[in-house]
C-alpha cells in the first residue's frame, strides 16, 4: 500500500473507529503509524496457541464429543467446531448430568455471544435450559440426579460471574441468577454455601469496579490546564516532574502501578462492546443499548494519551535550554526502564510524546541532548513490518512471565493501541455469521485467543511499592492542551518561517488573552 493510500485508509478508519469509541482523536496519533494489510485471513497478526488460563477442570472436556446431530446445528471441520446456529450455542453451553462443556468454550461463547443476544437474555435461556431439562422445577425430581447436575450449573455460573462480572451490573442477570441459584441449594446446605460464596465474590468485584470509576472521575475532575495555572502561578515555584521524582527506575514502576491498576478494571467484554462493529444480519439490533457500559477501556486510552501530553508538557515547560534537555534525557532513560520492565504501554505514550510536533520541532534543545538511547528505543518500538522489533520484544516479555520466578518478571503490560488494532482488523477481516445464518465461530475462537492473553497479563499484581506523592503527580499535575504546546514551544524556540509565526501570534492573541 503506497503513501497516500496508506494515509486515506488511515482518515477512513479513524472516523469509523473513533466513532466506536467516542474518545478525542489523540489517541489516533498512534495509529496512524500503523499502516495495516489487507484484511484476508493469511495476513493477520498471528496469535499463540490458546492458553489454559483458566487451569484444568475436574469436568470431562468434552468439547468436541458432542456429535453434530445431537443438537442439530453444531459444525466441525478437523474435529474443531467452527460454526453453529446460536440455539444450538446456547445448548451446547449448558451443562448436563454427562456433559460439561469445555472451559475455553465457556469463555469464547460468552465473550462472542453478546454481538447476538443481550447477555441478560442468554442467562434467561440458560435458566430455562437448566430448570427444564433437568426438571429442577419438578418438586418430585430425583435428588440423587440433582446431585449430579447441581455442582455443574453452580460451576458454570462461577464462571460467568468470574470472568464476566460486569454483566451482573443488569438487575435482570442478578435476578436470574439468584432465581436459579435459590432452585439448586434448596435444602442442601453445600450448595447454599457455594452459592453464598459465589455471591460474595461477585458482590466484591461490582462494589471495586464502582469505587474505581469513583474515584477516576474524582481524579479527572480535580485536572486542570497548565496554561490556567500559569496565569495564576510564577513558573518558578510550580512544580515539575524533576522535583517529584529524579530517578527514572523510580518513576517507571510508579507508572506501571497505574499501568497495571488500570488494565485490571477493563472486562474482556469491553473489547467486543467497543471493537466490533453491528453485523448487518443483526437486524441493527444493539446489545448494550439499554444496559451500563463498562468504560473501562476507554479510561484506559485516556491515559495513555495523559502520560504522552504529560511528557510534552514537562519538556516544553522549561525556560531554559538546558533544563530542557534534562528533562528529555531522563524520560529517556524513564522509557528505558519501561521496556526492561515489560511495560510496553508507558514506554509508547513516552516516546509517542517525545514525538509530538511541539517538542520535536525544538532543534536547539535536541541538539544537546544525547540521542543514542532514544534511537535504540525508537527502533524497538518502530511501526515498520507491523511492529516486528516489538511484537519480538513481546514475545519475550511473555515467555519470561511464563517462566517466572519472580513477581517482577511476570509484568507485560503491552502496547495498547497495537492490541487494539489487532482486534480491530480480526473483526474487520471475518463477518460475525456466515450466509445460512450460523455463527463464525472460527472467528470467535481467534478472537478469544487475543483476548486470553491479555486476560492473564490484567492479573499480575504490581510488585513495586506505592509512592503516594508520585502517583498524585503523575495522574492529576496540570498538563497543556496542543494548542498551548505550541505557544510553549514556540516562547521556548522561536517560529522558524512564516507560517510558524502566523501561527505563534494567533495562539498568543487566543490563548493569553483567555480569561
Amino acid at each position: 500500500m503506497g503513501e497516500d493510500a496508506s494515509k486515506a485508509f488511515c482518515r477512513g478508519m479513524k472516523e469509523r473507529f473513533l466513532c466506536h469509541l467516542g474518545l478525542a482523536g489523540s489517541f489516533w496519533m498512534q495509529i496512524e503509524k500503523m499502516l495495516p494489510g489487507p484484511f484476508c485471513k493469511d495476513k493477520m497478526p498471528q496469535t499463540p496457541p490458546f492458553p489454559g488460563m483458566f487451569g484444568s477442570s475436574s469436568f470431562n472436556k468434552n468439547l468436541y464429543q458432542t456429535k453434530e446431530e445431537d443438537y442439530g446445528g453444531l459444525y466441525y471441520h478437523d474435529n474443531n467446531l467452527v460454526s453453529g446456529s446460536l440455539e444450538a450455542l446456547i445448548q451446547h453451553l449448558v451443562p448436563s448430568v454427562a456433559y460439561y462443556p469445555d472451559r475455553t468454550y465457556i469463555f469464547t461463547f460468552l465473550l462472542s455471544s453478546r454481538l447476538f443476544i443481550h447477555p441478560y437474555e442468554l442467562m434467561s435461556k440458560v435458566c430455562h435450559l437448566c430448570v427444564d431439562h433437568q426438571r429442577l422445577s419438578d418438586p418430585q425430581a430425583d435428588k440423587v440426579r440433582i446431585r449430579k447436575i447441581a455442582p455443574k450449573i453452580l460451576q458454570l455460573l462461577t464462571e460467568w460471574t468470574e470472568t464476566f462480572p460486569y454483566d451482573f451490573r443488569d438487575e435482570r442477570m442478578m435476578r436470574s441468577l439468584k432465581e436459579l441459584t435459590h432452585r439448586l441449594s434448596t435444602g442442601d446446605e453445600l450448595y447454599r454455601k457455594t452459592v453464598q460464596q459465589m455471591t460474595q465474590a461477585l458482590i466484591r468485584k461490582l462494589t471495586a469496579v464502582s469505587q474505581y470509576e469513583e474515584a477516576l472521575a474524582k481524579i479527572n475532575s480535580t485536572v486542570t490546564d497548565r496554561l490556567t495555572i500559569l496565569k495564576t502561578k510564577p513558573q518558578s515555584i510550580q512544580r515539575d516532574i524533576l522535583t517529584i521524582c529524579s530517578d527514572p527506575f523510580t518513576l517507571a514502576q510508579q507508572l506501571t502501578h497505574i499501568e497495571l491498576e488500570r488494565l485490571s478494571y477493563i472486562g474482556p467484554e469491553e473489547f467486543v462492546q467497543a471493537f466490533i462493529q453491528k453485523d448487518p444480519l443483526d437486524n441493527e439490533k444493539n446489545c448494550f443499548s439499554d444496559r451500563k457500559k463498562a468504560s473501562n477501556l476507554e479510561a484506559y486510552v485516556e491515559w495513555f494519551n495523559r502520560l504522552s501530553y504529560l511528557v510534552a508538557t514537562e519538556i516544553c515547560m522549561p525556560v531554559k535550554k538546558k533544563h530542557r534537555a534534562r528533562v528529555i534525557e531522563f524520560f529517556i532513560d524513564v522509557a528505558r526502564e519501561c521496556f526492561n520492565i515489560g511495560n510496553f504501554n508507558s514506554l509508547m505514550a513516552i516516546i509517542s510524546g517525545m514525538n509530538m510536533s511541539p517538542v520535536s520541532r525544538l532543534k536547539k534543545t535536541w541538539g544537546k541532548v544525547k540521542t543514542a538511547k532514544f534511537d535504540i528505543l525508537e527502533h524497538q518500538m518502530d511501526p515498520s513490518s507491523n511492529f516486528y522489533n516489538y511484537r519480538t520484544a513481546l514475545r519475550g516479555a511473555t515467555q519470561r512471565s511464563i517462566t517466572a520466578h519472580s513477581s517482577r518478571e511476570k509484568i507485560v503490560i503491552p502496547f495498547f493501541s497495537l492490541l487494539i488494532k489487532d482486534i480491530y482488523f480480526l473483526n474487520e477481516g471475518c463477518a460475525n455469521q456466515l450466509p445460512n445464518g450460523h455463527v463464525n465461530f472460527e472467528k470467535f475462537w481467534e478472537l478469544a485467543k487475543q483476548v486470553s492473553e491479555f486476560m492473564t497479563w490484567k492479573k499480575v499484581e504490581c510488585p513495586f511499592e506505592r509512592d503516594r506523592k508520585i502517583l498524585q503527580y503523575l495522574l492529576t499535575a496540570p498538563i497543556f492542551s496542543e494548542d498551548a504546546l505550541y505557544l510553549a514551544s514556540y516562547e521556548s524556540e522561536g517560529p522558524e518561517n512564516n507560517m510558524e509565526k502566523d501561527r505563534w501570534k494567533s495562539l498568543r492573541s487566543s490563548l493569553l488573552n483567555r480569561t
